[in-house]
């Protein structure tokens, strides 16, 4: 595992009927959802890891805020930095901006796993 502090990863996305608060039942209106914010933020952050073969990473934790309404139409773009590593935790300094400005903000933990034991442990919990 070769991981470095300061790697950054992004991820963009346009804001649609499918990614508002409306759609995804976390609000009533036509906006760019949190939950989406949040997903944006996370993809961001796996967009900055190159793990060997066998190896992934999930998120374990999130503190953020999401401070501005982005409406239908704008593009939307999330950067991630790694700014602390501990063995295989990571946490990630995340920003999301839209076409005006900064609209969310935050840090983003992940872990890195060995997917097929991950997968053998999560087959135990059915």
């Amino acid at each position: 595992m070769n991981l470095q502090l300061g790697v950054r990863g992004q991820a963009q996305t346009i804001v649609t009927s499918l990614n508002t608060a409306k759609a995804m039942g976390s609000g009533h209106l036509e906006v760019f959802a949190t939950p989406a914010m949040v997903a944006l933020m996370e993809q961001a952050a796996v967009n900055a890891l190159n793990l060997p073969a066998g190896q992934s990473s999930v998120g374990t934790a999130l503190n953020i805020s999401h401070t501005a309404a982005t409406p239908l139409g704008a593009k939307v773009s999330a950067t991630a930095e790694l700014i602390e590593i501990d063995r295989r935790r990571m946490v990630f300094s995340v920003e999301v901006y839209d076409e005006v400005g900064q609209i969310g903000v935050g840090k983003h933990e992940r872990f890195i796993i060995d997917i097929d034991s991950f997968l053998v442990k999560a087959q135990t919990r059915i």
